[in-house]
């Protein structure tokens, strides 16, 4: 399984970026998938997680702000995040479990500016 995470950038306090991750294989194929992020000096925390019940699970942080998306035929999934805030700056990765397997992508940079 490869996952290819990509839209990271710099971006003011309150304004919005979309992270995608392709997936080599179909997003059905998975027990879950979610997204992490990791700040500088901090251990990765999850941001949200989509399991097969089909109900994203945000963190306290980012509910209301962040909204998790799929694009099936595209093997796709996306994180919307509006209202940024200085503290969502870290490195988004995506993160894919199969079968007692835990898949990684390469990570994202997003960056927020006060």
């Amino acid at each position: 399984v490869q996952l290819q995470a990509s839209g990271g950038g710099l971006v003011q306090a309150g304004g919005s970026l979309r992270l995608s991750c392709v997936s080599s294989e179909s997003i059905y194929s998975f027990d879950s998938i979610s997204w992490y992020r990791q700040a500088p000096g901090n251990q990765r925390e999850l941001v949200v997680v989509f399991t097969s019940d089909g109900r994203p699970d945000y963190a306290d942080s980012v509910k209301g702000r962040f909204a998790f998306s799929t694009d099936v035929a595209k093997n796709t999934v996306y994180l919307r995040m509006s209202r940024l805030e200085p503290e969502d700056t870290a490195v988004y990765y995506c993160n894919a479990q199969q079968n007692g397997r835990n898949y990684w992508g390469q990570g994202t940079l997003v960056t927020v500016s006060s």
